[in-house]
């Protein structure tokens, strides 16, 4: 890598944390360069990590739809109820592709799709047998956060609509969400500090709500978060 990191996700499986992270790849014969995506291992979500393949999981050069060099970022890895894993992926477009039961190699070919308004940082979860693709998306600027639903993390994705609107201070916002001791909660970021921007960007956690019919409320954005909660 070249020294950049962007979005990261880190995931438990097997007693073992992984994380999944987007940078940049150095010219080398394993790639000319652009965004690539690699994974660390480590016996603790707080590290330390390792390296766990010596090289990057994705180059540019394994997705050829885009021919700009930073397409290949934001990595987000689920499992499903039967434990196959899946790893979604991309800016400007959103790629797809399984993971091995070992979380570090490829288990078949990478699909890509674009998702109403998609730009990157997607966000799936799986609950009451529906998949959930939430993203940044460029349906307006700056960013905002959207969202699909499927019956399969294969596809076809429904287009369900906007749940978060423009974050004060900040070109992006990219969401996480989370169950929690019957709550779910919103994970996501804004410019609000003092000396916030949006390449100084601050998390913020808000509640998150769903209606009957499983589609998510509009997310209200607060300054004070949420209650503390003991585990």
């Amino acid at each position: 890598a070249t020294g950049d990191a962007y979005a990261a996700q880190c995931i438990e499986r097997n007693g073992k944390f992984y994380w999944f992270v987007s940078t940049f790849h150095k010219s080398d014969q394993n790639s000319k360069g652009g965004a690539a995506i690699g994974v660390a291992v480590s016996d603790s979500p707080t590290g330390p990590f390792k390296d766990a393949i010596g090289k990057a999981l994705i180059t540019n050069e394994m997705t050829t739809d885009l021919k700009h060099p930073w397409d290949d970022i934001d990595p987000t890895v689920f499992v499903d109820d039967d434990g196959q894993a899946y790893m979604f992926w991309g800016n400007g477009s959103c790629r797809s592709v399984k993971l091995k039961s070992n979380m570090i190699e490829l288990d078949g070919p990478i699909t890509t799709f674009k998702p109403k308004n998609y730009i990157e940082g997607p966000w799936v979860y799986k609950r009451n047998k529906l998949y959930y693709l939430v993203y940044a998306s460029a349906g307006t600027k700056p960013e905002m956060i959207e969202y699909c639903t499927a019956e399969s993390p294969n596809g076809p994705w429904v287009y369900r609509g906007i749940i978060q609107d423009n974050v004060p201070n900040s070109f992006t916002t990219h969401p996480g969400i989370l169950d929690f001791k019957g709550k779910s909660y919103f994970f996501y970021h804004n410019g609000s500090l003092p000396s916030g921007g949006s390449y100084r960007r601050s998390i913020c956690i808000d509640y998150m709500y769903y209606n009957p019919d499983g589609t998510i409320k509009k997310i209200v954005q607060t300054t004070e978060g949420v209650d503390p909660v003991i585990n």
